[in-house]
């Protein structure tokens, strides 16, 4: 079927399993360019489909010829409708992991749930023994308690007050005021339910109660913190309640390894654009800024080079530098003075007017379209492409 981008605000209905692969591909070569010094070797991803979570993999089983278990809930195709871009990048990996000869194995499902925790555990048991990282990449806006069968669902919301400030429409260019209510107590409950650290515990202690946790493990899990400009409406609000949960989970996490000699760790990363980010007023319009200004000043990075970094200069480098709370910090170069100073002067001038010069509203499109495999340099999109794609080491 020919396939083309059919989007819905700020979510594409339709994903292109060509351009979906050659951004996987590009991701390998970069990795292959930048091997991690004594890396992981047996590793499990949750939420490894897309973003940091994929890149994570990616880095894993290139840098340190890892083997690596995915764990992922994406839509795979039907005759004549394409699956989710997950599903294809997932495919695209690991048939690639296996051509080079690497370990690569995955689960399709609700990553909160005890049945795919179990899965997961009798799959390493049987082909790895046991892990010595695990990345918590989780991105779901629902989730259903295991335990007690409550669903739950996170909302954006600010805390207190109603929230007013600039956003863009990225499709259209338009630069426009919103207006956020704040939150209920019932709202914060269930954001930090569904994006806090329970569940991130909850895979922890299942593994290490089946003891496939390796001597010196480590986990990671991925937060923002963001400038003073989204602190309103992202970290002073319901989502940010979730990251303080997560960001005190990690040392919960850390005590609970102490016996086995394991780390635990929160990894604050660069404002990127994501399925998740793009869903969030403000931030389109923060990172269109941003990237105009990180591009001039040739520090820009994208998810693969984000964690590229973190592997080599952080989690596997000697003295790894963290800051007064604890955490890892890879928004090092996104929150520098000069940068924020410069991006917020551009923030007061910003208007549907002015963006185009100012900001880079293009990269930021670009870079949208380029998550569902579309607009990506060397894929005829004229062309019949099969949807019917499969992932070799996905475990029914």
């Amino acid at each position: 079927m020919i396939i083309e981008p059919k989007t819905r605000g700020f979510i594409c209905l339709t994903a292109h399993p060509e351009g979906c692969k050659s951004n996987v591909l590009s991701q390998i070569n970069y990795i292959k360019d930048h091997p991690t010094t004594n890396g992981p070797k047996r590793v499990l991803v949750i939420g490894a489909s897309t973003g940091f979570g994929l890149a994570s993999r990616i880095t894993s089983a290139y840098g340190s010829n890892a083997s690596t278990i995915g764990v992922y809930f994406e839509k795979p195709p039907s005759e004549g409708r394409p699956a989710s871009p997950g599903y294809y990048n997932s495919a695209a990996f690991e048939d690639q992991a296996h051509k080079d000869g690497l370990y690569a194995k995955s689960i399709n499902g609700d990553a909160f749930s005890n049945e795919i925790k179990a899965q997961t555990i009798k799959l390493i048991k049987e082909d790895l023994g046991k892990i010595d990282l695990l990345v918590y990449s989780l991105a779901s806006p629902v989730r259903q308690h295991p335990v007690t069968g409550e669903k739950f669902k996170s909302t954006l919301k600010p805390i207190g007050q109603t929230f007013t400030n600039k956003t863009v429409d990225f499709h259209t260019g338009e630069v426009k005021d919103i207006t956020i209510e704040p939150c209920t107590e019932e709202e914060i409950k269930n954001t930090v339910a569904v994006m806090g650290g329970e569940d991130w515990e909850f895979w922890i202690d299942a593994l290490k109660e089946q003891d496939v946790l390796a001597e010196d493990f480590k986990t990671v899990a991925y937060s923002y913190i963001g400038p003073s400009l989204t602190k309103a409406v992202y970290r002073d609000g319901t989502i940010g309640r979730a990251k303080d949960h997560l960001e005190a989970t990690a040392f919960k996490i850390k005590d609970q390894l102490k016996d086995i000699k394991g780390e635990a760790y929160v990894s604050v990363n660069k404002a990127l654009v994501t399925q998740a980010s793009s869903a969030i007023p403000v931030i389109p319009l923060y990172i269109s800024l941003l990237y105009k200004v990180m591009k001039e000043e040739g520090i820009h990075e994208g998810c693969i080079e984000q964690i590229e970094r973190l592997f080599n200069q952080r989690l596997y480098a000697d003295n790894m530098p963290l800051d007064s709370e604890g955490r890892i910090r890879v928004d090092d170069w996104e929150m520098r003075e000069d940068i924020q100073a410069k991006v917020a002067d551009l923030w007061k001038i910003a208007t549907t007017e002015t963006l185009p010069e100012i900001g880079d509203l293009k990269g930021y499109a670009k870079d949208f379209f380029y998550l569902f495999g579309f607009d990506v340099e060397g894929i005829d999109y004229d062309k019949d492409v099969n949807e019917m794609v499969s992932i070799p080491g996905l475990q029914e």
